[in-house]
Parts: C-alpha cells; structure tokens; sequence
C-alpha cells in the first residue's frame, strides 16, 4: 500500500507545481467551492495512478490544484465512499497520498440528515465531533508505522482553533451555523426512523454516509482536520418525509454559497 500511495504522491508532484498545504474534499453537491479556485491544473481521477473513481451523480471526479486567496490548495471534487464498492483503504487513499504531498490540513464537507430538532433544512453544521457507526475502522489490518502510531489518539478530531475561526467568520458575515456530532454511516440506503432516533438517543446531530473514515486516517497522521454538513433533509419525528438523492444535491446547492465563504476566508487564514 505504501509504495502505491508514494507513486500516485510522485505522480502529482511531478504533474503540477504548486505545493499545498491545505486538502479540501468536497461532497454532494458542494463542488461549487471550485469557483473560488484560481486553478493551476485539474486531474480526472481515472488519469491518476492508482485513483479509484467516483460513480455517485453529484461528484465530479477530479483534483483540483490552484490558490484560494492566494493559499496553495488541493481539492477533491466528488468524493469516494464505502457503500460504492471500495473497501475503507480505498476510500481513505487520497486523504494518504495528500499526506505524503505535505498537506498539513484537511477541511472535509457533506450533505447529512439532521437529528436534532433545533436543527432545519438547510442549515449548516461545523462538525465539532463524530460518531463511527460504519462497523469498521480504516486502520483496521496491518499499521503503516511510516504514517502514524498504531493506536491513534482521537480526543481532538475536528481542531478547535480551526473552528474558533470559522465561528468569528460567521459571525462576521451574519452567517447562522450550528455545531453538533456527526454520524458517519455505511449507506446507501437512507436512514428508518428507527434508525434515525436511535443516532439522536446516542448524541448525533447530523447523520451521512462518508467524512468519518477519511478524518480518521487523516488524524492517524496527523493532520489537522475541519468539518462542516449541509442539513439537507430532516431525521426529526414528525419531520420525516421521503428523500431522493436528487433532493439532497438541490438542498446542498442552495446552501453552498455560505460554506463556500466560510471555507474561502477559513483557508486564508491558515
């Protein structure tokens, strides 16, 4: 895995100059964030060694190398996930090669069901912890010593620094965000009610169906790691209606514009 992961690193050193030091992976329907992006080069993922590549409607399936206010960034748009087949190796792959590029920080976005009752349609969450109710870890099999200590520290998964700032820039723009935990789910089927009130008896704000492996391995190696959702459809009682994937990309969409700015002023302070 290692050697893999150095060759697809090379590959991109060598495709393209810049060297960021912030990772932005962008979900459903929030790809629009590229727009702030002067970019330098863009990279279909199925020209990149060893890159798997995305199938969900929504992903845009390429990396994005450019400055946003006048930062280095890479950004993935369109995102790997579980329920598509790729075992959590695979979906975490990029959060590892961006390591080995020398990203030092990993700001990730999602569309979630939300949980909690002060919580609407549309709102936007600053993941300030998570839940990994995947069944299975990332790190799970043999430690890549050369990245990270088998047993990894997670008291500090989303930098509270990091979301300190977000907070004053909100504030700033008279943009509302909430803070709350995020359930991280195998998918693809949306939640039950059941379900879904049990992520709420638990301590869940949002829940969705990525985020949690790639800030995993993202803290297994040390990096520094935000999180913001998009409440793209309700998991309250009494609340619950039927949901499309088509719905959750028109809710994203319509939201996006205010976690674009958060995220474009967060990285220019980092």
């Amino acid at each position: 895995m290692i050697e893999r992961i150095k060759e697809t690193a090379d590959f991109l050193k060598k495709t393209q100059p810049l060297q960021p030091k912030t990772g932005i992976i962008l979900g459903t329907g929030l790809g629009g964030l590229v727009k702030e992006i002067t970019i330098e080069k863009t990279i279909p993922y199925h020209q990149i060694p060893n890159f798997p590549v995305s199938t969900v409607e929504g992903h845009q399936g390429q990396l994005i190398f450019g400055t946003i206010k006048g930062k280095p960034v890479m950004a993935m748009q369109g995102r790997f996930h579980f329920y598509e087949g790729y075992t959590m190796q695979e979906v975490t792959f990029p959060v590892r090669v961006m390591k080995l590029m020398g990203i030092e920080t990993l700001i990730v976005s999602n569309a979630s069901g939300g949980l909690n009752p002060d919580y609407k349609v549309g709102d936007i969450m600053i993941i300030n912890d998570h839940m990994n109710m995947f069944g299975t870890n990332p790190l799970i099999g043999k430690n890549m010593n050369e990245l990270g200590t088998r047993f990894p520290d997670m008291s500090e998964p989303y930098s509270h620094e990091l979301i300190a700032k977000a907070l004053d820039i909100a504030k700033k723009e008279s943009i509302e965000l909430k803070q709350g935990v995020y359930v991280g789910t195998a998918g693809p089927t949306f939640e039950t009610p059941a379900e879904y009130k049990y992520f709420r008896i638990i301590g869940g704000d949002t829940v969705g169906m990525s985020t949690v492996p790639e800030v995993i391995v993202a803290r297994h190696m040390n990096m520094t790691c935000f999180g913001v959702s998009i409440i793209t459809d309700s998991g309250v009682p009494g609340h619950i209606v039927e949901i499309s994937h088509e719905e959750v990309q028109q809710v994203a969409a319509a939201a996006e514009p205010k976690m674009t700015k958060i995220i474009a002023e967060l990285v220019a302070t980092i």
